[in-house]
Order: structure tokens, then C-alpha cells, then sequence
């Protein structure tokens, strides 16, 4: 009797132990978006003690927080492009990788993220076509809801979705439901579509030309160390002269404006330098390595590391505008009464965006990153580089043909593309592309069959679909929102 007694205590003990580890695993659950709704209160009472007698304050107060709202996604969305390569290559852990992001992120946005920012995204429309400076800023509120909804969105689906396309959509949708269809400019909206179906292929292409390269020149050299001594400087200066080029041209072009070629000599400067400065450190590195493919890779870690640094300091620059330059242009429409094409960005509300999109960072940003970084195709060091090294490229070629490009299509592309040349290259030579190698040589070990070909797969076909449906989808599916919004807000305000 008394064991039956003990074994009924002892199941009701199990489920309690259970109801209490369920209720924890809820809880922390809830801690994210519990100090997320925290922010967003905070912003709002933060925007409130700004423009307290701001005429039509409470439209900015809103969009403020709104504006925070975005930046959140933005952080838990975007920034997985510019770090996960690195945490894939497990040249960063995620811990390291979250506060180097989180600092160069917002040195990015508060030291050079934008003195003057266009106030209608890409000359979509022009401001001037409102009626009040309350039906402007309605529109631009509606773009920046329905941006930050649709981010929102992805982030669930787990799709890295561009921020630029996200609003272009949003200002496209509101537009036209505040204003109509003919002050739209179809000839921006054509040329920003044909830059966003461009720039990942290029990418893609770029990224597997550059690990090709190192593959012939270093990984299938009879003396790997050597190769490597005589190659990794000078692919990483030119790695340093690109981003040199990038944050010239781009990341600081709010604050020193320069012309490209001027940035390409910055760039070609900086890449002499840093060749002449990285060659005899490899070479103490690579001394007593082993002639094999892994000590190879260990020589791209800090250069990756570098370059993630660079590129959160680039976002940081140029995409915080996205959250906060709307709220900035309602903020003056509504205080000034006048609306105007291009408006000053003030320090509170970059300010904003910058602790918006380190905090959705390090609250939402893992689990993007480690799709970015580790579940799309595998990664190490060396194939790390050669994406940041392509997306760095792309955009400044780009850039240089004037075309509009996202950061996030260039980064995912170079992704895409490592993975595709790795399966081809399995597929034609007929090997494991990881395969170990000896001191001497080359070893390869054969795959024996056609079938276990097709099982070596190297990108994950249902992470392109679905990466690929959100791209496609971002701007109707922002747009349509925008208009749902615009229409509801009209009538309430």
C-alpha cells in the first residue's frame, strides 16, 4: 500500500517538475518581447519630452515609435548578413559576434548615418504632391508600419528580406492611396527592380570566381603554406582596399563626399598598406603549420573578422535612415508646416534608430544569423571571406553604375553562390569536397555513385525557396499593407 502511495507521489511530483519547466521555457519566451514593448514605450515617452509643443506631436510621438519598431526589425533582420558568414566560419561565437555588431552597428548610425536624407525613398514620388503636411506624413507613417510589419513578418518565416526594398514598397503602396498613381515615377521603381535582380547574381558569381581563384592558386597546391604566404596578403589587401572603397564611397558619404575615383584611390592606398603590413605577420602565423587545407583557413580568421566589423559600420551608415529618416521628415512637416524633399536628421532620433537596431540585434538577431551563417551552406573561414570580399565589390560596382542595390540580395547572393560552385564542383570532379589531405599532397577519397552524388547536396534547397519567395513578395506584399494602413489612418486622423 504504502508503494502505491509513493508511486502516485512521485507521478504527481513529475508533473508538477513539468508545469514548472513549461512555465519557465514561456517565460523566457517572453522576455524578448517584453523588453521590446518596453522600448517602444520608452521611445514614445522619450519622443514626447522632444516635441512637446510640437504642433501635431502626437503624429510624431507615434512615429517615433513606430520608427523604433522598424529599427528593431531592421537589427533582427539585416544584420545577420554582415556577421553570420563569420559565425558560420566559427571565426566568431555568437556572443562576440552580437557585441562586435552592436558596436560598430551604432558607431555606424550616430557617427556617420546621415546628416541629409531624402524624405521619399529613391524619388518614388514627389513630397510636394501631399495636400497638407499631415496627408505627407501620414504617408511616409503608413510606409514605415507596413515596412516594419512585413520585416516583422520574415523574421518569423526566418527569410533575410531587404529593408531598402521593404520601404520602396511601403512609400509605393501609401503613395498611391494618399495621392494616387500619377505622381509616381515608374522609371525609378524599373530601374531599383532591375538593381535588386542583378546584384545577387552578380554576387553569387563573384563570390565563387574569388573561392575558385583560391582554390587553384593555395588549396590545390602541392605546398599549401607556401602558396598561402604569397597569396593571403595579397587577397587580404585587397579585401582592405575594397571596404577602404566601400566606406569611402558609401559608409561615409554623408560626412566626407567624395567622388568614386577618388574612393578607389583611398581604396588602392589603403590596400598597398595593409598588403605590406599583413605579409610578415602571415608569415610568422603559418610558421610550423601543416601542409593541409585547415591551416590554410586558419589564415582568413581575423581578416573575416575585420571585414564583419566593416560591414556592420557600413549598415550602421546607410540603413538606419530607413527607420528614422521618415520619422525625421514627419517630425519637421508637421513642426514646420512646409514639406520638403530633403530634411536634416536630428540627433535624437538617430539616436533611435541606433539603440532600436542594437537591441533587436541582440534580442531577435541569433536566429538569423545562424541561418545565414551555418544553415544554407556550410562555411569556413576561407569561404567566408570570399562573400564578404564579393558583397563589398558588388556593392561598390553598383554603386558606380548608379544602380540601387540591397545589401542583404548582395550578402545572401554570395552565400548562394559559394554553396552552388562547392555542389558543382563535387558534382564534375567527382569527389568530397571536404575531403582530408596529406602533408605531401592531395587526398582525395571518390564518391562511388550518381546516388550518393545527388545526396551531397550542399545548399538547402528549401532555405533558397524560401529566401527567394520573400524577395519576390517584399514589395506587393509592403505595398498593399502601406495602402491598408494609409486608408485606415485617414480615417482616424
Amino acid at each position: 500500500m504504502k508503494t502505491d502511495q509513493k508511486s502516485i507521489l512521485d507521478k504527481d511530483l513529475d508533473k508538477l517538475a513539468y508545469i514548472e519547466d513549461a512555465a519557465e521555457s514561456t517565460n523566457r519566451r517572453l522576455v524578448a518581447p517584453g523588453l521590446a514593448f518596453l522600448f517602444l514605450v520608452l521611445t514614445a515617452l522619450f519622443a514626447l519630452s522632444m516635441v512637446f509643443n510640437l504642433p501635431g506631436g502626437v503624429l510624431v510621438v507615434i512615429a517615433a515609435a513606430v520608427g523604433g519598431y522598424m529599427a528593431l526589425n531592421i537589427g533582427a533582420n539585416d544584420v545577420a548578413n554582415n556577421v553570420g558568414p563569420a559565425v558560420g566560419a566559427r571565426a566568431l561565437s555568437l556572443p562576440a559576434a552580437l557585441a562586435m555588431a552592436v558596436v560598430f552597428e551604432s558607431a555606424g548610425a550616430l557617427i556617420a548615418g546621415g546628416d541629409v536624407i531624402e524624405t521619399i525613398s529613391s524619388g518614388i514620388v514627389t513630397p510636394l504632391d501631399a495636400e497638407t503636411p499631415q496627408d505627407y506624413a501620414l504617408v511616409m507613417l503608413s510606409a514605415l508600419l507596413a515596412a516594419g510589419i512585413w520585416i516583422h513578418f520574415a523574421n518569423w518565416l526566418r527569410a533575410p528580406v531587404s529593408t531598402t526594398q521593404s520601404i520602396v514598397g511601403g512609400v509605393l503602396g501609401a503613395a498611391i492611396a494618399g495621392i494616387g498613381f500619377g505622381p509616381v515615377d515608374w522609371s525609378v521603381i524599373g530601374s531599383i527592380m532591375g538593381g535588386w535582380l542583378v546584384s545577387p547574381l552578380l554576387s553569387a558569381t563573384l563570390a565563387a570566381a574569388i573561392l575558385a581563384f583560391i582554390r587553384s592558386r593555395v588549396v590545390y597546391q602541392f605546398d599549401k603554406i607556401e602558396a598561402a604566404r604569397r597569396w593571403v596578403p595579397r587577397l587580404i589587401g585587397l579585401m582592405a582596399g575594397a571596404f577602404a572603397t566601400y566606406l569611402t564611397f558609401k559608409g561615409l558619404s554623408r560626412v566626407v563626399n567624395l567622388e568614386l575615383g577618388h574612393a578607389l584611390l583611398a581604396g588602392f592606398i589603403v590596400g598597398i598598406i595593409v598588403h605590406a603590413i599583413v605579409r610578415p605577420i602571415i608569415w610568422r602565423q603559418s610558421v610550423g603549420l601543416d601542409n593541409r587545407n585547415q591551416s590554410v583557413r586558419q589564415l582568413f580568421a581575423w581578416p573575416l573578422i575585420g571585414s564583419a566589423a566593416l560591414l556592420s559600420f557600413a549598415h550602421g551608415a546607410n540603413d538606419v535612415a530607413n527607420a528614422v529618416g521618415p520619422v525625421a521628415a514627419i517630425a519637421h512637416a508637421m513642426g514646420s508646416g512646409v514639406i520638403s524633399e530633403t530634411v536634416r536628421i536630428p540627433f535624437w532620433v538617430m539616436a533611435i534608430g541606433a539603440a532600436g537596431i542594437s537591441l533587436g540585434l541582440t534580442l531577435f538577431g541569433p536566429r538569423l544569423i545562424k541561418l545565414v551563417g551555418q544553415q544554407i551552406t556550410k562555411l569556413n573561414p576561407m569561404r567566408a571571406y570570399c562573400i564578404a570580399l564579393a558583397t563589398a565589390s558588388t556593392v561598390i560596382f553598383a554603386s558606380a553604375l548608379g544602380l540601387p542595390v540591397s545589401t542583404t540580395h548582395v550578402a545572401v547572393g554570395a552565400v548562394f553562390g559559394v554553396g552552388f560552385f562547392r555542389e558543382w564542383e563535387t558534382q564534375r570532379l567527382g569527389y568530397r569536397a571536404d575531403a582530408p589531405s596529406g602533408k605531401t599532397g592531395l587526398r582525395l577519397r571518390p564518391i562511388r555513385s550518381r546516388e550518393e552524388q545527388k545526396r551531397r547536396l550542399l545548399v538547402r534547397r528549401s532555405h533558397v525557396m524560401t529566401i527567394l519567395a520573400a524577395w519576390m513578395v517584399t514589395v506587393p506584399a509592403a505595398a498593399l499593407l502601406a495602402a491598408g494602413i494609409k486608408t485606415l489612418l485617414a480615417s482616424v486622423f
